[in-house]
């Protein structure tokens, strides 16, 4: 099954899973102002595009785990791939590091100090963005290549002699 025969309830999903991902990345990155969270360098010019593609693809994965109905269903979900969700998470925690603050990133801060992460992490973070959405379109490919392929029952092995 493709994009193109996916129920509303899939596409409702993804659209749910578009904003929570939007929300759970944005507001802690300050990407959307917030009274909670502060941000110290001004944003990059390709944050909101980032988080805006690997928000969608986010969805569209969060959606492929989600059971479609009986008589939707051609061949099933039951032979879906599970191999995209590592992926997915993986590329959700990239975004996360490529369009937050340099220096608000603790992780980045303990490891290499104010001037390291100036130095070292932000100019990286181009290369987690693409690797982000990268890995985003990798497990949306695993989830739905797994939709697509029937599953069939492992033959049984019969010895000889």
């Amino acid at each position: 099954m493709t994009l193109a025969g996916w129920s509303r309830r899939r596409w409702w999903s993804a659209l749910a899973g578009v904003l929570v991902t939007i929300l759970f990345i944005g507001v802690p990155t300050v990407l959307i102002p917030n009274p909670v969270f502060g941000r110290e360098i001004g944003l990059t010019w390709w944050a909101w595009p980032t988080l805006v593609v690997a928000a969608v693809l986010s969805g569209l994965v969060m959606a492929s785990y989600v059971r479609e109905p009986p008589r939707a269903a051609v061949t099933g979900s039951a032979g879906a791939s599970q191999k995209g969700g590592r992926r997915g998470m993986l590329g959700g925690l990239l975004t996360f590091f490529a369009v937050g603050c340099p220096v608000c990133n603790k992780l980045a801060l303990l490891l290499l100090g104010y001037a390291g992460a100036m130095q070292w992490f932000a100019p990286v973070q181009p290369v987690l963005a693409i690797a982000a959405v990268a890995a985003l379109a990798w497990a949306l490919h695993a989830r739905l290549k797994g939709e697509r392929e029937c599953a069939l029952p492992k033959a049984a092995v019969v010895p000889l002699a």
